[in-house]
């Protein structure tokens, strides 16, 4: 009797040890996705549990660290256990630009998604002469490690304005995944010159007013050699994109409606990733003091984005603002028929 139960404690303990080594080994792979994010915000919004899409997800991630735990225990071949176990896969898909377009939120918020698994850092690998000389190798050590159901995204925004990219990208994957996100053209613009400007300001430098850089003096005409204000001229870039990969590849996300309300955005990149729908209301929540959206990726763990994030922009003469708009706006209109999606945009 006495052995029995010594027999039956062992079970239990070596079923315990499974559960915490298997725990150990989903936190390796998910926790390092989870910086650049500032400490927990207050809560707002009751708490609800996670969808069916979510706990199927997280279900599969729990099981396969078990069974690559038995794997390595000694009951699987070297090709069982390679097959399960977190590798550093390089990127199905990628988040291209628009710099200040929301591209870290945009990626922050997919990786609230169980089957993503994103690159902390921008790698500048395809933008960076002396990063692609590395090679493909050097970029995929740069990746996460992830599980093979999982896909790895980057972000870089520099990658949509830089005229070398595309078919650097193309050359690694043909089939990838390209995300792009933009915001209303002008506003994009002045929110470019306010990162620059705090930066200058940091270093105690002086800089010049917005209205000094998008206004040749000259002329009296938009400056377009402005690097601001060539970023917002969307389809210049985009036509260049498509030039290798067909529109089905290439996805455009609302900024501004994703600062407004992003669910829908994001579900609607589920749909393009092909992935199951698992990203809900229950993951985000208006924070009223930062003035945008904070993310919950469980009830006890809730971040918000960086600092940094949601910076006020200088006030701005209104005669600029209406000169950019006229400027921006035929270049609007032939974005909106490439990509068959109509912006909310003055």
């Amino acid at each position: 009797m006495l052995l029995q139960q010594q027999a039956l404690l062992r079970q239990k303990l070596l079923v315990l040890g499974s559960l915490a080594v298997g725990s150990l080994l989903y936190l390796v792979v998910r926790v390092g996705s989870l910086d650049r994010l500032q400490p927990t915000c207050p809560l707002d919004g009751s708490l609800r549990p996670p969808d069916a899409g979510q706990i199927l997800l997280r279900s599969l991630q729990f099981k396969r660290v078990l069974l690559l735990h038995e794997l390595r225990k000694g009951n699987g071949t070297p090709e069982q256990v390679h097959l399960h176990a977190p590798v550093q896969q390089l990127p199905r898909a990628l988040i291209v630009g628009v710099r200040k377009g929301g591209t870290r939120a945009l990626l922050e918020m997919l990786n609230l998604h169980p089957a993503v698994v994103k690159a902390s850092q921008e790698i500048h690998f395809f933008d960076n002469d002396q990063n692609y000389a590395r090679g493909i190798d050097w970029y995929r050590g740069k990746m996460p490690f992830s599980f093979p159901h999982q896909i790895t995204i980057e972000k870089s925004p520099a990658y949509f304005i830089t005229e070398e990219v595309p078919e650097r990208i193309f050359k690694m994957n043909s089939s990838i995944k390209l995300l792009v996100i933009v915001r209303e053209p002008t506003t994009r613009a002045v929110s470019d010159y306010t990162q620059v400007l705090e930066g200058k300001e940091r270093k105690n430098k002086t800089y010049h007013t917005f209205e000094e850089l998008a206004v040749d003096e000259a002329t009296c005409e938009v400056n377009t050699k402005y690097k601001a204000v060539r970023t917002s001229i969307y389809t210049h870039h985009l036509e260049r994109w498509l030039h290798f990969f067909p529109a089905e590849q290439l996805h455009v996300v609302d900024g501004d409606r994703l600062i407004s309300d992003p669910l829908p955005e994001l579900q609607r990149v589920e749909r393009f990733l092909r992935l199951p729908a698992a990203i809900g209301r229950a993951n985000l929540y208006f924070n009223a003091t930062r003035g945008f959206y904070c993310l919950r990726f469980s009830p006890l763990f809730n971040k918000c984005l960086a600092g940094s994030k949601g910076r006020t922009h200088p006030a701005v003469d209104a005669s600029v603002v209406e000169k950019l708009r006229r400027f921006f706006h035929p270049f609007n209109q032939k974005f909106y028929q490439i990509t068959g999606r109509t912006f909310d945009w003055p």
